[in-house]
């Protein structure tokens, strides 16, 4: 019997594979249930525009109990976007990512969510930590 993990990201994947992607996002590979990379582009206006970028989910057995790890891929010539809540290495600060995800969230929910993030950005800069 399948766990509930393999099960979920069977059927999201089906749903993805069956209807697509929102516009500015597409699946690149997901081979597995555990690791998933897709592109995400801003549509429209905005400090982003005509930019691509990779994000990487790793899922481990408890998903959808427990959120996807995801970040912007920084190796091979990728890199991560210049944003306030997204860091050098690729990691994303984003509270549906920890204390405020939920079981009913999807991978395509988690782009969707993302590609917003970016979209609503004023101003291209990253968090930095004053140790003063």
């Amino acid at each position: 019997m399948a766990s509930i993990s393999a099960r979920r990201l069977g059927k999201e994947l089906t749903e993805i594979r069956n209807e697509g992607c929102p516009v500015g996002i597409t699946l690149v590979k997901a081979d597995d249930f555990e690791t998933w990379w897709f592109t995400i582009e801003v549509m429209g206006e905005s400090l982003y525009k005509d930019e691509k970028y990779t994000l990487q989910f790793r899922f481990d057995s408890s998903y959808p109990i427990s959120s996807p790890a995801v970040q912007f891929v920084v190796v091979d010539g990728h890199t991560s976007p210049i944003h306030p809540h997204v860091y050098s290495n690729g990691h994303i600060c984003a509270s549906i990512l920890g204390n405020e995800w939920s079981p009913v969230l999807s991978v395509v929910a988690v782009c969707v969510t993302i590609q917003s993030m970016l979209a609503s950005c004023k101003k291209k800069e990253r968090y930095v930590v004053s140790w003063s």
